[in-house]
């Protein structure tokens, strides 16, 4: 494609889950569209989803399952286009999926499977797709409405093209290895829009020296614990914890990592996570119980938790003798540790290893109904470029369904 043709209704940068969610909508509604993504393969971060499975939604996902400088703004989307929308889509296609743990939706084969069926559903709606297409630029064209001319210019290495409505959906920086790039901020911030400080959400953490040095040689020990955080408004996580040689992992130390992050956007220190390595047990009680016999406590604990994990934490702890010689201070300091585990992390391992980006573009630029831009008509931004960021178990992946649906039905 070339400059020949330069003039369509709607351009969408990026052929992710929301650029090509959001292209064939716009297409069904009569719009020309033109999706331009710099990668020069469509759909990297769905395929490598869900391992390779696409965790492509969450049955129960609602407002509650995100985090945002406002938790309001995602309610309409996510109302209007909610997860039985999308699956009846699979159904459409042929597409068989399975219901995992926690509501989690996995595509039964393939992830590519829903790549193919965005590109064919863009293909059969007129919308086009132009991989391998680097945007150098854009600026306004006019001012003119929809029905009477373009608004903007967007320059690329094959040519410039003008639309009269611009959707971004370029993501976040999670993932640098398939195309992640901080394109979509930039431009926002040229059209004066505030931009809330990206950071790795979902994301293992890095662990102090002191404390990495006795859990590293247990890399790969997996236990069940329930992790939390000091953040307002932040859940429980009952769920794995992976030790791993640079920190922990796992579903629950992903999960809570969001909170913790946030914790910075209020000025303060982000503090420590806790976990509850006995969950659902009062550790004192446990203990009491234990008092019976000569087991020491490594080989209690070791009873629920992994045994060389067990011995790593009492000694890091200083504590493993036989529980019946522990003095009531030593039981009373054991017994907080247990169900109250703190863990200072001294960061995470960053945008490489997180699953999503923390933040964007703040949602008081844009409105919740349409996802444009409140003071620049016509501009669109939507999916992980904009401050939503959802749990663990396929709820970003229906923000990227829900935003690009109600972008599209405005464009």
């Amino acid at each position: 494609m070339n400059s020949s043709t330069p003039d369509v209704d709607v351009v969408v940068i990026g052929a992710g889950a929301a650029g090509l969610m959001c292209a064939l909508h716009a297409g069904r509604r009569g719009r020309s569209v033109l999706v331009l993504d710099h990668w020069p393969t469509i759909g990297e971060r769905i395929r490598i989803s869900g391992g390779g499975r696409c965790n492509f939604a969450n049955r129960s996902a609602t407002a509650a399952n995100y985090l945002s400088q406002n938790p309001h703004f995602c309610r309409s989307a996510l109302a209007r286009y909610p997860p039985s929308r999308f699956i009846e889509m699979l159904g459409e296609h042929h597409i068989g999926y399975e219901e995992r743990d926690h509501g989690q939706l996995f595509c039964t084969r393939s992830a590519t499977d829903v790549t193919r069926m965005l590109m064919s559903a863009c293909e059969g709606a007129g919308a086009r797709i132009v991989s391998g297409c680097t945007v150098a630029g854009v600026t306004t064209a006019g001012e003119g409405t929809k029905e009477e001319g373009p608004r903007f210019s967007i320059a690329t290495n094959i040519g410039t093209f003008l639309s009269r409505s611009l959707v971004v959906a370029t993501g976040g920086l999670a993932v640098p290895k398939v195309g992640a790039t901080p394109f979509g901020y930039r431009l926002a911030e040229q059209f004066g829009l505030a931009i809330v400080p990206p950071k790795p959400a979902l994301v293992p953490i890095a662990l102090q020296p002191e404390l990495l040095a006795q859990l590293s040689p247990q890399s790969g020990a997996s236990f069940t614990a329930e992790a939390a955080c000091a953040t307002p408004g932040a859940p429980r996580f009952l769920n794995d914890v992976l030790i791993t040689h640079r920190g922990l992992s796992g579903p629950a130390v992903l999960q809570i990592s969001s909170y913790w992050q946030m914790r910075e956007y209020g000025g303060g220190s982000k503090g420590a996570i806790t976990l509850d390595l006995l969950p659902g047990v009062d550790a004192a009680a446990w203990l009491e119980r234990n008092r019976v016999g000569t087991l020491s406590l490594s080989a209690a604990l070791s009873e629920s938790l992994p045994h060389r994990f067990a011995l790593a934490w009492c000694g890091f702890h200083g504590v493993d003798k036989p529980v019946n010689q522990m003095t009531r201070a030593e039981l009373d300091m054991t017994a907080r540790a247990l169900n109250h585990w703190s863990v200072e992390p001294s960061g995470t391992l960053g945008f490489d290893k997180a699953e999503v980006t923390l933040g964007g573009v703040s949602t008081d630029e844009l409105s919740s109904k349409t996802m444009e831009a409140n003071k620049v008509p016509g501009l669109y931004f939507i999916g992980e470029v904009v401050d939503v960021t959802g749990w663990l178990g396929g709820y970003n992946f229906q923000w990227a369904w829900s935003s690009g649906w109600a972008a599209a039905q405005a464009v």
